[in-house]
């Protein structure tokens, strides 16, 4: 992938992180309004893509929009996406649920059981409303030999604290104590979260960018679907973090306020 100016010259579409990169908790990123005016004013569309499945597409569009970003549902691409059209595309309708409330709505509207007592899979999200007893009934389910399927691998969701507990380190605990890690993760850095989107809007990969904070899935996910990768330093990634990167960003700047 050639070198990308912070103009974004040539791009039609930009695939926006949120968690790190356009907001930190309840707090914008100095300069992201900024930045999404100059997107339009340019004529660039642009789509929120978030592995964080804690929330509902509608929950997302609230958060937008009380941070006074224009939003609506068809712009926001979750990994909770994703791991529908997984379980759909594998026939499984009966779950048992690690997840939030506005998961479980998600799947639920979707047709998916998600407190099975005969669970096909237990389905691992980022549960911000974890308790001990969700820990231990799907630990009994994975030790009957449930398999398990993850909507994302993050360890981490950043935080203007620091990094807070995210999907990848329950998997972590569930393999401790059970031995199970996930049959499939969806999300990010899988390119298909991103590809379809492409497709249905009739662009080719190089005329869009993925701008997030994470190397391990963000900047993945642009190599894998053959996007521009945009590194922000203002989430989980540091400076440091790309000399022993695997991935090759097209651009690293500080903050989407460098950009457009």
């Amino acid at each position: 992938m050639n070198v990308l100016y912070r103009d974004l010259d040539g791009i039609e579409a930009v695939f926006l992180d949120l968690d790190g990169t356009l907001y930190l908790g309840d707090q914008l990123i100095e300069g992201a309004l900024d930045f999404l005016a100059r997107l339009e004013g340019s004529g660039i569309r642009r789509f929120f893509l978030s592995n964080n499945s804690s929330r509902s597409v509608d929950q997302y569009v609230e958060k937008l929009r009380g941070m006074g970003v224009p939003a609506s549902a068809e712009d926001v691409l979750l990994s909770t996406h994703d791991l529908l059209s997984w379980l759909d595309s594998n026939g499984v309708s009966e779950t048992y649920l690690v997840g939030t409330a506005g998961m479980q709505h998600m799947l639920e509207d979707a047709g998916v059981s998600t407190d099975s007592a005969d669970p096909q899979y237990v389905v691992l999200g980022y549960d911000t409303e974890i308790t001990y007893e969700k820990l231990s009934t799907a630990s009994v389910h994975l030790h009957n030999g449930v398999p398990m399927v993850a909507s994302h691998p993050d360890t981490v969701c950043p935080s203007p604290d620091g990094g807070l507990p995210d999907t990848g380190a329950y998997m972590e605990l569930f393999e401790a104590t059970t031995g199970v890690r996930p049959e499939h993760v969806c999300g990010k850095p899988n390119a298909g979260m991103i590809l379809h989107k492409v497709e249905a809007l009739g662009l080719h990969p190089e005329q869009c960018a993925m701008v997030g904070d994470r190397l391990y899935t963000d900047m993945e996910m642009a190599e894998r679907a053959g996007v521009h990768g945009v590194l922000v330093l203002s989430g989980e990634a540091t400076r440091g973090d790309l000399d022993s990167a695997t991935q090759n960003p097209s651009l690293v700047v500080g903050s989407v306020a460098e950009l457009c």
